[in-house]
């Protein structure tokens, strides 16, 4: 049996930053990886989804995907070359409370991911139907794809395969997409893809496949935690003392920033180190074409939890950075306390995940309306359309 201080099961953001992190700190680190190093996101999606949005054809999204996703997983690869970091490429099983396979250690972290949720819908086994590993995989663009599911995943592929020439259409049980962001933001984003061609079918269930006429079918209805059992964990992201469960693992926030700022916190807490990371304020980016971006609660989620607010809006089409980059469409709401505090902020536009970044690191400080309407913001940019929402 081998001793090491760190056991780490999975290399994906969380994974490979915790180990990254811990190694830097002086610990000694072993992470298991039975696949390839950077997990989901670096491999079958946020990275290779990314490459379709910024590409201007099927072919050459297939061509950069090809490029990019082994060029970043050197990067990863290098990471954990690091001398405290052995990197062993085999499934890690956890054998006991302090041993996976023929490693030991005081402390363990489940980085494991997730995976797509399949429905239980008649005739899901037909080959047409696919999740967005099978989608990125397609050697040809599909005449017509059908996505069952208006979340993250469903959104960004109806806007990009659109954009490709496929005849695209949404079924979504409820009755808007995207339900994380403000239901007026949603729908704002929703009818403008309406207008560029894409079809949507809300409040529709999906009973039988074989109703769908498509000859490809996208199960875009969400992720769980690739292993049971993690996902009751504590403000450090431990399930029980010296086991820890960070990123997609524990279902707690599916992003892959999340996971590596639990890797941080989990790691904190193992060498006794006190951070002040503000895990009840996570940004968000949905990149369909405009993107859209959020951060804090929804204005139907202000109200419901009785919460005196004030909303602030802004236009893309009042700005002139957006004006000259011919990219006008889009809105943003500002919200706000009694007080003035920023409590959140929700817009889709051009570069808005970028603009809701910006809100994410005043709510970190408890900046107020009043202090972001006196900072000043460059002319002529995008940055100028929050400003312009503090000013109102």
């Amino acid at each position: 049996m081998t001793k090491t201080d760190l056991i780490i099961i999975g290399a994906g953001p969380g994974g490979y930053r915790a180990a990254e992190y811990a190694a830097k700190q002086g610990l000694k680190v072993t992470i298991f990886e039975g696949s390839e190093v950077g997990g989901t996101c670096l491999n079958v999606g946020c990275i290779p989804t990314k490459t379709y949005v910024h590409s201007a054809t099927f072919t050459e999204a297939h061509e950069r995907m090809a490029q990019v996703v082994p060029q970043l997983r050197s990067g990863v690869e290098t990471i954990l070359s690091h001398p405290n970091i052995t990197l062993v490429r085999e499934v890690g099983k956890l054998v006991d409370a302090h041993t996976v396979n023929e490693f030991t250690a005081p402390n363990i972290i489940i980085a494991t991911g997730s995976e797509t949720k399949w429905l239980p819908i008649k005739g899901k086994e037909d080959p047409r139907v696919v999740d967005f590993t099978g989608l990125l995989n397609l050697d040809t663009l599909p005449k017509r794809l059908a996505i069952i599911g208006a979340g993250v995943i469903g959104m960004e592929f109806a806007s990009v395969f659109h954009r490709f020439g496929s005849e695209v259409t949404v079924i979504e049980y409820l009755k808007e997409c995207l339900p994380a962001l403000d239901s007026d933001i949603a729908k704002r984003l929703r009818k403008y893809l309406e207008k560029q061609g894409i079809t949507f079918k809300m409040k529709t269930a999906v009973e039988n496949i074989a109703d769908i006429d498509a000859d490809v079918i996208l199960m875009a209805t969400g992720r769980k935690p690739r292993m049971e059992g993690y996902t009751n964990v504590d403000e450090n992201f431990q399930v029980r003392e010296g086991l820890y469960a960070i990123g997609d693992v524990n279902g707690r926030q599916m992003l892959a920033h999340a996971a590596e700022m639990q890797a941080v916190r989990a790691v904190n807490h193992i060498i006794g180190k006190q951070d002040n990371i503000r895990f009840d304020i996570m940004p968000a980016a949905i990149f369909t074409e405009p993107e859209a971006a959020c951060v804090g609660p929804t204005e139907d989620q202000l109200k419901a939890q009785g919460i005196a607010y004030t909303c602030k809006k802004s236009f893309w089409r009042a700005n002139g950075k957006a004006l000259a980059m011919n990219s006008t469409e889009g809105m943003l709401k500002l919200f706000c306390d009694a007080d003035g505090v920023i409590l959140g902020c929700h817009a889709y536009g051009a570069h808005s995940a970028d603009i809701v970044q910006e809100v994410s690191v005043l709510m970190c400080k408890h900046t107020t309306l009043s202090e972001l309407a006196d900072m000043i913001h460059i002319h002529p940019t995008l940055s100028e359309i929050l400003k312009s929402a503090a000013e109102i």
